[in-house]
């Protein structure tokens, strides 16, 4: 998928200067590099896909790896601020955001096995029982867009309503329904 300015991509190709600007996004070298999963509005690369095995062996279950440092603070902050808690909890009461999520469990599961199974069912981000890690769920819904993972979806939502749409995040991202709670609290 391919929004007005940002781009979800199925498989960019990941240049010298891209490795460059990811190594100064993550302080460090990047490991495992197989592309460039999505591109800010910018052009700058923000998600990248990585081997499920890493070149000296290391299983690496993070097929989609979140870049962006104002992206990364983001997720940090909505993870602070208890946002995992109140996703972990509507799945354990709303089967069809459970049943949701368990389907972007088992297609991240499916893609990230054809490139290499390492024999395991876990995801990352704690898919699909519980929310532990907003940087995956983030970095999972950019690099494949909206409607894939309802949980990465929302928060990429709450991160472009925190001033990241336009700049690390599309201005076209959805934003998040309101619920017959917040109608009612508006009155």
């Amino acid at each position: 998928m391919s929004t007005s300015d940002g781009n979800h991509s199925a498989g960019q190709q990941v240049s010298d200067d891209d490795l460059a600007t990811i190594a100064t996004q993550l302080g460090r070298e990047p490991r495992g590099v197989i592309e460039v999963s999505y591109r800010t509005p910018d052009g700058v690369p923000a998600v990248v896909k990585t081997a499920p095995r890493l070149p000296d062996g290391t299983p690496f279950p993070t097929l989609y790896y979140l870049t962006d440092p104002r992206l990364t603070a983001e997720a940090s902050r909505l993870e602070s601020a208890g946002v995992m808690k109140e996703m972990t909890a509507r799945l354990a009461v709303d089967d069809d955001l459970a049943a949701a999520y368990r389907r972007a469990h088992e297609s991240f599961l499916a893609e990230r096995d054809a490139i290499e199974s390492l024999g395991t069912d876990f995801s990352g981000g704690g898919m699909p029982d519980r929310v532990k890690c907003l940087h995956v769920l983030i970095a999972h819904s950019l690099a494949k867009g909206p409607g894939v993972n309802p949980l990465g979806d929302e928060a990429v939502a709450l991160a472009a309503a925190n001033g990241m749409r336009g700049t690390a995040i599309p201005a076209d991202w959805p934003e998040i329904p309101a619920t017959t709670d917040d109608a009612e609290s508006d009155q």
